[in-house]
């Protein structure tokens, strides 16, 4: 019997404080739900951790925005994964991925088409009200017009082949015989005529003065007025022997080819290329959006966005280069990472709303698993809680064995 008094108190504290330890700890996640009886909410039901579920994700919440996923934190993260290498590896890869994309016939027709409205945009929407806006400065395309005439208009010259065409086109379009007879009756009127022969009467000298007082020049041009009124085939004939004849055709060819704006006085020339400036000017503010309108209007822009899609799917150019535009589109970025990046993740975080995601993610976990997560993490921990129970239960066993020994 004495021996039990020894044995006893020790063994039952270490039972007391190993099982209320544990009982303790079971008491954080269990019971899962309430009990009632008669109506009446037992208490430590349910337990601690899903009756407090609400402030535990709150608090989790803070814990990790204040002290986790700070901006600072959040500004170093995103620096560690938009590092350049990766950045350009990435946009690499999506430039690689939208040239492949062209090699599907479907994808090319799509694609065309919103190249196409981008285009048919450009061209027939934001570039003439750019060029009407920048149409009003003083200086408008001045450089680049004087560079043209300079360049191009004042070295112009036709070769001989080109000199011999413009004047048969002239001989033949411009100024047939039939255009020259009818030009020289319109200009044999009666008072052209009685001019002329007033004016060959007073300057004739010689034996053609002679000629002029006696016969005169009215009664010839009367006839001939008359012949050419009459008569338009023969006329027509006889004008055309006469140019034939007097070599029209080479002679204006000798002089187109000869033509040149050098042989030109500076005077002239500067005057004729500020003719020209303005010219140009005058006519792209009047009518230089309806013109591209209007050119933009008579394009086919989808076929036009089809040849460049297939020039850009066999282009070596462009494979070469897209390393390249992959480094220089990162480099861009990264600049502007590096001015506001902090600023942005400021911004970011609001709208992310990472502090409700948590809540809510914590909310949704049910007791059971938010208690196996716990576990997973801290199972040694609360383990050693349970034991130091017994421990602490069994040194008062034997603190009060001793107790009752001596006192």
């Amino acid at each position: 019997m004495n021996l039990w008094v020894y044995f006893v108190p020790p063994l039952a504290g270490l039972a007391i404080g190993y099982c209320t330890n544990d009982i303790a700890i079971k008491m954080l996640f269990r019971p899962y739900r309430p009990y009632y009886v008669g109506g009446v909410k037992l208490p430590f039901t349910p337990g601690l951790i899903p009756q407090n579920q609400g402030r535990l994700a709150q608090k989790i919440s803070d814990a990790i925005l204040g002290s986790l996923l700070t901006p600072e934190e959040l500004h170093k993260v995103a620096l560690r994964l938009l590092a350049p290498q990766r950045v350009s590896a990435a946009i690499q890869w999506l430039l690689e991925l939208a040239v492949d994309r062209l090699q599907n016939p479907q994808q090319q027709e799509q694609t065309a088409l919103v190249l196409g409205n981008i285009l048919a945009d450009l061209f027939g929407e934001s570039l003439p009200r750019l060029i009407r806006a920048l149409a009003r400065q003083e200086d408008f395309l001045e450089a680049q017009l004087n560079q043209i005439f300079d360049r191009i208009l004042l070295d112009l010259r036709l070769s001989s082949p080109q000199a011999q065409q413009f004047s048969t086109w002239i001989l033949e379009q411009v100024v047939p015989p039939d255009v020259l007879r009818q030009g020289l009756v319109d200009f044999l009127t009666d008072r052209n005529i009685d001019a002329l022969d007033e004016e060959f009467r007073e300057r004739a000298t010689g034996s053609y003065w002679v000629v002029a007082n006696l016969f005169g020049l009215k009664n010839a041009l009367i006839r001939l007025r008359a012949y050419c009124i009459d008569e338009p085939a023969a006329a027509n004939e006889i004008l055309a022997e006469l140019l034939q004849a007097v070599g029209a055709n080479r002679r204006i060819a000798e002089v187109v080819q000869n033509l040149s704006l050098q042989n030109l006085p500076i005077h002239t020339v500067r005057q004729l290329r500020q003719v020209v400036r303005e010219s140009v000017r005058t006519l792209l503010r009047a009518r230089g959006t309806t013109l591209l309108q209007d050119l933009s209007a008579s394009i086919s822009w989808t076929n036009v966005a089809n040849l460049v899609l297939g020039r850009l799917q066999k282009s070596a150019v462009l494979q070469e280069a897209l390393p390249q535009i992959s480094r220089d589109l990162a480099a861009i970025l990264k600049r502007y990472l590096d001015r506001d990046l902090e600023s942005l993740m400021i911004q970011v975080i609001p709208i992310l709303n990472l502090d409700r995601v948590i809540v809510e993610r914590v909310n949704a976990t049910s007791p059971q698993n938010l208690e196996a997560a716990i576990q997973a993490i801290v199972r040694k921990e609360l383990q050693a809680i349970v034991n130091l129970g017994g421990v602490l239960g069994f040194l008062v066993g034997c603190m009060q064995v001793v107790t009752f020994q001596f006192f």
